[in-house]
């Protein structure tokens, strides 16, 4: 994996190409490349590193070419260097594809490869595809038919875009498990893993689902599945608008995205509180919420931030809805074969909508016969598009790899879900109407947290060179201890645990001396007097503190070295305020070490393979 994009027209595809791995940039990768047809014959050109230095590597070749695809890798099954970059070409170069996902039986195609002549220039998987492909063309297939019949033939999930010399007026492009969108324009099309790529250029676009492969020309494009079955297909229009993807003036797109989120909360909110009936109103739920609410157990599956924000709510669902609620790791659920029932209600949380390991989960839990639901940030996704119904988080597109605003909106939508199925059981008028008002009053909040911009930095200016943080938290701010440890791995690359604040005593206490920071999560609820006990056992071990606490909470001053102060609310509702600080705290860390904090290394924005 990771960006995918193609241009068939009469346009000079190169500059759509390279401003479309610009816009795929947030993904994260470790090389990119670009492959054409010039004058009939192909041409690739790949490097490790940025899509800059490919910029650089062509800007004074004179490539003119009307049909070409490009690619930004994250690698997976070899080294990030030139050779493992794609494209990746045939022996003759009359052939080049490039490929999102993993090919799960490649050392046993390869094999067969080998024994037919067949040399290897990489260590990818990838490659397997193109030489499996080119054995169908010298076969005396067409490229259609060859794509078709190579891909029969694999395991594992592939996002791919092929163009053959043979035939120059089409790209093959093919879906199972990785997305694709089709663009269309008029006397040209596109092809790209994220609508962010081709969105300069049009807004009428085709997904792909899995099983599927397109055949596009300049004026045409049709759909078929692997076995030669013509598809017919919507189109879609897109609403994003490119000012929605750019830094609006913000130095990076993690900054921009944290200041966002009184609006992006607000938009999750939109037309969703009913306050003079103390309830919430989510349309995609309409036809699924008396099963819902009469669910035996409801489960909550996601992976890395939005495994966070089911952990919260779990403990919303059972506070208020008393149903029986576990969280599950996406990429553990499929493979322990879970007790899955269909009195159960499942709720995959995903900001893209295209996890591998939540889609996978999603797939099992819908072939045992549960109610399937999405909580997910883009529209048209896959998992917004395979499950029953579901609720979209309306957050707005996210380009920074470690998600903030996604984080706060998915809480907003589960404490939404949550007041619905509490006043269709057992929730009083007069609590409903209490707890509406509260999450209406969230956004006003989250302005006045934001406002402490300039002393967090100072506190991170103190703690920049730290080499481990702990995280404590209790009861519902717990997962907020972990999602604010994981913000400081993703993006300062120091070590962060997260950890329920009881249980350092059991363990992480042995860790406390000056040089370990420790980060409580305070508000005055109904554990407050026993997190204050533990920042006093820690204050007994020289450890240095910082301390997330309530506005009128001027005695944990004297305990403490730094507090931050928020805004009341209810324990609920807590972690969206708690998390703010966090974010802007790991992100000025991060900006004072040098780091990029919008593309972190190794990391990948949208996870598309398991």
């Amino acid at each position: 994996m990771c960006g995918i994009v193609g241009y068939i027209g009469n346009k000079n595809c190169v500059p759509i190409l390279i401003n479309g791995l610009k816009r795929l940039e947030y993904r994260g990768y470790d090389s990119a490349g670009i492959g054409i047809l010039q004058d009939q014959k192909s041409l690739v050109i790949k490097n490790k590193g940025k899509v800059t230095l490919l910029e650089e590597r062509i800007q004074n070749l004179n490539l003119i070419s009307n049909v070409g695809i490009a690619h930004t890798r994250w690698a997976t099954h070899g080294i990030p260097n030139e050779l493992n970059a794609h494209p990746h070409s045939n022996h003759d170069g009359t052939l080049f594809i490039i490929h999102n996902g993993i090919i799960e039986n490649f050392l046993v195609l390869k094999k067969n490869l080998l024994n037919q002549g067949y040399r290897f220039n990489s260590e990818t998987d990838s490659e397997v595809l193109v030489h499996l492909i080119d054995s169908f063309i010298k076969e005396g297939n067409d490229l259609t038919k060859s794509v078709q019949l190579a891909l029969n033939e694999v395991a594992g999930t592939y996002g791919l875009a092929v163009i053959y010399s043979g035939e120059p007026d089409k790209i093959v492009a093919a879906r199972k498990g990785s997305p694709l969108v089709v663009g269309l324009g008029e006397n040209e099309n596109f092809i790209a893993s994220d609508v962010s790529a081709i969105l300069s250029h049009t807004k009428q676009v085709v997904y792909l689902e899995d099983g599927e492969v397109a055949v596009i020309t300049k004026n045409s494009f049709n759909a078929k599945t692997i076995y030669n079955k013509e598809i017919e297909k919507e189109v879609h229009e897109i609403t994003l608008t490119l000012e929605e993807i750019d830094k609006g003036g913000y130095p990076h797109f993690m900054l921009k995205e944290i200041m966002e989120q009184p609006e992006t909360v607000r938009n999750s909110l939109r037309g969703r509180i009913v306050l003079d009936e103390g309830t919430s109103k989510l349309g995609g739920l309409i036809d699924v919420i008396d099963r819902l609410i009469n669910a035996k157990r409801i489960i909550i599956t996601a992976c890395g931030t939005s495994w966070h924000a089911g952990l919260v709510g779990e403990y919303m669902i059972e506070q208020f809805c008393r149903i029986p609620t576990e969280v599950e790791y996406a990429s553990e659920f499929r493979y322990r074969n879970p007790i899955v029932n269909k009195e159960d209600a499942i709720l995959f949380i995903s900001q893209s909508g295209e996890t591998a390991d939540t889609l996978a989960a999603l797939q099992e839990a819908k072939m045992k016969g549960a109610l399937v639901l999405g909580i997910c940030n883009v529209v048209g996704s896959s998992i917004a598009r395979e499950t029953n119904s579901g609720v979209y988080t309306h957050a707005g597109p996210e380009i920074g790899v470690a998600s903030t605003k996604a984080f706060t909106s998915q809480l907003v939508v589960l404490a939404l879900i949550s007041l619905l199925i509490a006043r269709r059981k057992n929730m009083s008028l007069v609590d409903g109407k209490a707890l509406a008002e509260e999450i209406l009053a969230i956004p006003d909040k989250i302005e006045s947290i934001l406002k402490l911009n300039d002393k967090i930095e100072q506190i991170a200016e103190e703690f920049k060179n730290a080499k481990n943080f702990l995280y404590l938290g209790r009861g519902y701010n717990f997962p907020v201890a972990l999602e604010g440890a994981l913000k400081l791995k993703e993006i300062s690359y120091i070590h962060a645990e997260g950890y329920p604040a009881a249980e350092m005593k059991h363990g992480p206490i042995a860790l406390i001396d000056e040089n370990m920071p420790a980060i409580f999560i305070a508000p005055k609820d109904s554990t407050y007097e026993k997190i204050i006990s533990n920042i006093q056992e820690v204050k007994a071990r020289g450890g240095r503190i910082i301390a997330i606490a309530n506005e009128d909470d001027n005695e944990i001053d004297k305990l403490v070295d730094f507090s931050i102060k928020i805004p009341q609310t209810i324990r609920m509702l807590m972690p969206i305020l708690t998390v703010i600080p966090l974010q802007l705290l790991a992100y000025h860390i991060a900006v004072k070490k040098g780091l990029n904090v919008d593309q972190p290394r190794n990391l990948a924005k949208s996870v598309t393979v398991e």
